[in-house]
């Protein structure tokens, strides 16, 4: 994910726009199309923290970025000091953004994380221009202590209790931002969320690979760390007709 300390991952390769995954893009938990969707029909966008500073909007969306998430907040402290910059500029030159966050899930509860973020420009409105608010819960950048010190019964806990939140004062539940090996580390291949999150697969490849369990299809696919967009290159699994009705929910 784009944010201030990445952790060590592999060099990511090129995408090849190939790949061969049957789209279903979820709204309110329900597959609304599963059908084959080729490379060229599935929409571009991008992730950005503060890594990225001042973005050039209009440049991005002339090369093709028609979707954003911008980090907003970290566990139950940070802000992103260009989050206005990039989530309102990115709003001004037509593009469908949404905010996440960032999980440190032993610094704090979901509860209190998930209230600083809505506090912090995690909201949601049914506009059509607002992707549903997004945790990334990934490995540690911060150390080696695998799947934060907590049990995988533990973590699931803190990943419903942080969604329970989010859908308490929105009125949606988040996306999902996460690789499957974590995912399956880490809450031992729990198939709790699937059915009502929306999944943003993490894997730079040329493919999307094996999802984490609990999920049958990817909604936005995060295919690479760099390429034509500021900060990380993603995928809707879906058309910006799709993406739109998305966002509204």
């Amino acid at each position: 994910m784009a944010r201030e300390h990445k952790s060590s991952r592999r060099s990511a390769r090129a995408l090849t726009v190939s790949v061969a995954v049957a789209a279903a893009v979820a709204v309110g938990g329900t597959a609304f199309a599963e059908i084959p969707v080729p490379a060229a029909a599935r929409t571009r966008g991008h992730d950005v923290s503060s890594h990225q500073k001042n973005v050039d909007w209009q440049r991005a969306e002339d090369r093709g970025a028609r979707f954003v998430y911008v980090k907003a907040t970290e566990s139950h402290t940070y802000r992103n000091p260009y989050f206005r910059q990039q989530y309102d500029g990115s709003r001004a030159v037509g593009l469908v953004r949404g905010a996440y966050h960032f999980a440190l899930p032993h610094r704090s509860s979901g509860r209190t994380q998930a209230a600083h973020f809505l506090r912090n420009g995690g909201q949601w409105t049914a506009d059509g221009w607002t992707l549903p608010p997004a945790l990334d819960i990934e490995h540690n950048p911060y150390g080696d202590r695998k799947c934060y010190g907590l049990s995988k019964s533990r973590m699931v806990g803190w990943i419903r209790s942080f969604s329970d939140e989010v859908r308490r004062q929105t009125g949606r539940r988040p996306t999902i931002y996460t690789t499957a090996r974590w995912w399956n580390d880490c809450t031992g291949g729990s198939a709790a969320f699937g059915a009502n999150h929306p999944l943003w697969l993490a894997r730079w490849s040329s493919s999307p690979g094996a999802l984490p369990r609990g999920w049958s299809f990817w909604t936005i696919w995060q295919h690479d760390n760099g390429g034509d967009l500021p900060g990380d290159q993603n995928l809707f699994n879906g058309s910006k007709a799709q993406l739109k009705a998305f966002a509204r929910g």
